[in-house]
């Protein structure tokens, strides 16, 4: 992996991932103590109504985003953004209310939600090797994993010497990174977009290309079995060590470690074993692998806290991690392949939006659960939804993809250029290339029309 990085551009574009992400890690920190300033004893329901409204963010501002990546160019969207969450943390430590955390929060996670997709629209054009744009994205899994390992521990050693404050200049200081390495990038000219119509239905054409592809239809299944084992690990695990195990609070970050490597280790693998055998055939028996999983962490919650039970539930916390990493990092080449190269900004913000649509679902009823019914019926419930998640993904992912599609054009002439190949047939003329959703093609082809490859 290491040899991407001598792609100066490329480089450029992971450092200011990188320091963002710590910027931002130092922010989740930072703004648990501004709740605890502000809200005191509250400071939970106000921490709870912050990350409901930053998910609401992304659900609802990252289509919008990814309408106008072909109207405003990507470095300037990306800077701005930056400059915009910079902004905000600078006056994060400046308010005195409740609602107005909640309006900064908004901000930020608004500007996160058009930075990030913009961001992951653009790899796919600076890498255009396959085995790069792998190796990219085991790289960011390693970026996302590593920061909520490094964060937590860089914002302690900075509390040991500053004030909580300190912490926002830290995470502007990111931003501003961030941008500066941005602004330094030399990036390729996008691709032109032919697609008609307003910004609104842009932005429904990315949830439209959702829709109407098989294989995005699966990896939408997927990410709600990724949001539901992943539930379990962000909102339970505090509980499920404080109070079933009755374990100190330094063993809450063991386990949070836990998964982190075991997500880790997965992307180190990742693009070795990519590169032997296909997406579905790694992402599909990692995600019935959550399920099983789920279902052990319930049983072994239902039976007394012991010394053996608890390295099982680590041991489950770590397989969590790698089976989340092996379904989520080849999602970007599922959607490379699934979208013209003009409608990648789409595509990237609708899997955005609707990935963070599933954790929006997953997180309070990881909640209310746990709260009503215990951990092993949490677990066990979870389980079902990841199984379910993981059947319909199969069920919607054809085993064996062609390289080419036939398919029959109606509605365009004779003489357009899209049909320089084709030829006669009954209803209109057909031909068959490399197929994906766009301006030409609306609906994918019945199984019939499929050439084999």
């Amino acid at each position: 992996m290491p040899a991407i990085l001598r792609n100066r551009t490329y480089r450029r574009l992971f450092t200011a991932q990188l320091v963002a992400l710590v910027g931002t890690g130092l922010a989740t920190v930072a703004l648990s103590l501004l709740a605890y300033d502000i809200a005191g004893d509250h400071a939970s329901a106000v921490l709870g109504t912050a990350l409901a409204i930053k998910m609401v963010a992304y659900v609802t501002i990252a289509p919008l985003a990814g309408a106008l990546a072909d109207r405003i160019p990507r470095r300037a969207l990306m800077v701005a953004m930056d400059l915009t969450r910079a902004a905000v943390a600078l006056t994060l430590p400046f308010v005195t209310q409740v609602w107005q955390v909640y309006a900064l929060i908004f901000l930020l996670q608004a500007a996160s939600a058009a930075f990030t997709p913009t961001f992951q629209a653009t790899l796919p054009e600076v890498l255009p090797a396959e085995r790069d744009y792998t190796r990219a994205l085991s790289l960011s899994r390693l970026a996302y994993d590593l920061e909520s390992l490094f964060s937590p521990a860089l914002a302690a050693g900075l509390l040991a010497l500053l004030s909580s404050g300190w912490l926002f200049a830290g995470t502007a200081a990111g931003f501003l990174a961030s941008a500066a390495l941005v602004v330094s990038a030399v990036l390729p000219k996008p691709a032109p977009v032919e697609r008609a119509g307003g910004v609104y239905a842009k932005a429904a054409f990315g949830t439209r290309l959702f829709w109407a592809t098989p294989r995005l239809r699966a990896l939408l299944a997927l990410d709600l079995g990724v949001a539901a084992a992943g539930a379990i690990v962000f909102v339970n695990t505090v509980v499920l060590v404080r109070e079933h195990f009755h374990r100190p609070a330094g063993a809450l970050s063991l386990a949070l470690g836990a998964y982190g490597a075991g997500s880790v280790l997965a992307a180190l693998l990742l693009p070795r074993v990519l590169g032997r055998i296909g997406d579905r055939a790694v992402m599909l028996p990692a995600a019935f692998a959550l399920p099983v999983v789920l279902a052990g962490v319930a049983a072994v919650t239902a039976t007394a806290p012991s010394a053996w039970s608890w390295g099982a539930v680590l041991t489950a916390w770590a397989a969590i991690g790698a089976a989340c990493s092996a379904v989520l990092t080849p999602g970007g080449r599922v959607l490379r392949r699934s979208a013209a190269d003009a409608d990648l900004p789409a595509a990237f913000a609708a899997q955005f939006s609707l990935s963070h649509s599933c954790w929006l679902l997953t997180y309070p009823l990881a909640g209310w659960l746990a709260a009503g019914a215990g951990l092993p019926a949490t677990a066990a419930a979870l389980g079902a939804v990841a199984l379910a998640s993981a059947a319909a993904a199969t069920a919607l992912w054809p085993a064996r993809e062609a390289a080419e599609l036939d398919h029959v054009h109606a509605d365009l002439p004779p003489d357009h250029p899209h049909l320089g190949d084709a030829h006669p047939a009954a209803g209109g003329w057909r031909h068959g290339h490399r197929f994906v959703i766009d301006q030409y093609h609306r609906r994918w082809p019945a199984h019939g029309d499929v050439r084999p490859g």
